[in-house]
């Protein structure tokens, strides 16, 4: 098999693979017909992004219980039931959109419906990945392909959704995320996933929140990563509540432009994902990190002076690509590097870093917008990223240093020294006691 799609030789990931491929589309279309809803019915960037806080806010707070679950319990399982939900809501939107009674406020509360459903969905699906994919040496493979149908969705996904409101209006959009959870459904119900018990005992939920928490901040290079995603976050998931603001406002187009300004991310997201399904190793992961930072928060500041629509959706494939390859980065590392015992709760507290700072960056950004504009917030935000990168930078060093005994431990790279053997056994990674 093609050494970029390696993790598709796995049955079960296969299945997921095709099934959120589906999904995702759907999902992708509903996100940009919310959106342009709430502008068409406001004209208010705040609104958009009350709306954007209300469906962010449920992750920053219930992901560490999700993670606390998805140790404890069956995460097939339990992604079957938040897939089912997801759908639910998906139906609800599109009746009450169908009827035309649909207001602001049913939207931002089924969007916070939607969030509850996302904060427990979202950290046990990342801890999932290592459950379909039997050789762990092709894990990093799986979570680039991973993030390829997530970006490949959101090429294909906003680019129909704009044609489809311009001609049946955005109901149609909701119908159709409704029917392509059934396809999600459908693929996790196929796959053949053993029940493994954990082999730690139950504590109070608080205790074992506690003690993931506590192997976070002690593990410096989980806390470095995590710290970068949520500095990420805090811009890359608010800024596309502006994206209606810029296709009307700014570059003077209509419901396709904005469209096409979403999907121009999603193949720049594409392309990212795609560069890194082709490496074979986390080495130099480090690196890329730093230089995406740098790549998304130039793009942003060159969309902020923008006003042409072809470059604009030049500078959004530029942002998707900076901003994918340091999130999926990120997660290869962390996913590569964490024990066993206590993935669901570190990769919820990835989910909380990357989905809790979106909150706080959607209202930050539409009180911003509304202040001094659109523009001039994108740029804020370019400002803040490349600031961001800097100090990864300075970090880079003791990353290095503290991640290394861990890869030899792993086999990635190998002791050429008992010098080296005693500097691992030193800068191990903290131990944790189960719980």
């Amino acid at each position: 098999m093609n050494h970029a799609f390696r993790a598709l030789q796995h049955r079960n990931f296969r299945l997921f693979f095709m099934g959120q491929g589906i999904s995702l589309i759907g999902t992708w279309m509903q996100s940009v017909a919310v959106s342009w809803l709430v502008y068409r019915l406001t004209k208010s960037p705040m609104a958009l992004g009350i709306v954007g806080f209300s469906g962010q806010i449920p992750a920053f707070i219930l992901s560490p219980f999700a993670g606390v679950l998805s140790d404890r319990r069956s995460r097939h399982r339990i992604l079957i039931i938040t897939q089912t939900l997801a759908m639910v809501q998906a139906v609800i939107l599109t009746v009450i959109a169908a009827t035309e009674i649909v207001a602001v406020w049913h939207i931002a509360l089924l969007s916070f419906f939607l969030g509850v459903v996302n904060a427990f969905d979202m950290p046990i699906r990342q801890a999932f990945v290592i459950e379909m994919v039997e050789d762990k040496k092709h894990l990093g493979n799986a979570i680039a392909l991973n993030s390829s149908i997530f970006n490949a969705s959101r090429l294909v996904g906003p680019a129909l959704a704009g044609m489809i409101i311009a001609i049946a209006g955005e109901t149609a959009c909701f119908t159709i995320n409704a029917v392509s959870y059934v396809a999600s459904i459908m693929a996790l119900v196929l796959m053949r996933i053993p029940y493994i018990k954990p082999g730690i005992p139950e504590q109070n939920i608080l205790a074992d929140m506690k003690k993931g928490f506590t192997y976070v901040l002690e593990f410096t290079p989980i806390r470095d990563l995590l710290i970068m995603v949520s500095m990420m976050s805090l811009v890359a998931m608010s800024f596309p509540v502006l994206l209606p603001v810029f296709a009307t406002e700014i570059l003077h187009g209509q419901s396709h432009t904005y469209g096409f300004l979403t999907a121009s991310s999603g193949v720049g997201a594409l392309l990212g994902t795609i560069f890194l399904s082709m490496r074979k190793s986390v080495l130099g992961l480090g690196r890329i990190i730093a230089a995406s930072v740098f790549i998304f928060g130039l793009g942003l500041a060159g969309l902020s002076l923008s006003r042409s629509v072809p470059l604009s959706m030049v500078l959004l494939g530029i942002i998707g690509f900076g901003m994918i390859v340091n999130i999926a980065s990120c997660n290869t590392i962390l996913q590569t590097i964490v024990r066993e015992d206590i993935r669901g709760r570190v990769m919820s507290f990835y989910t909380m870093a990357f989905m809790g700072a979106a909150p706080l960056g959607s209202l930050i950004t539409g009180s911003l917008s509304t202040r001094m504009g659109a523009p001039a917030t994108v740029l804020s935000g370019g400002i803040f990223i490349i600031l961001a990168g800097i100090l990864f930078i300075g970090r880079l060093p003791a990353l290095r240093r503290s991640i290394r005994p861990v890869y030899v431990k792993l086999g990635i790279l190998p002791e050429v020294a008992m010098g080296l053997q005693t500097a691992s056994a030193l800068r191990k990674p903290p131990e944790y006691s189960g719980g």
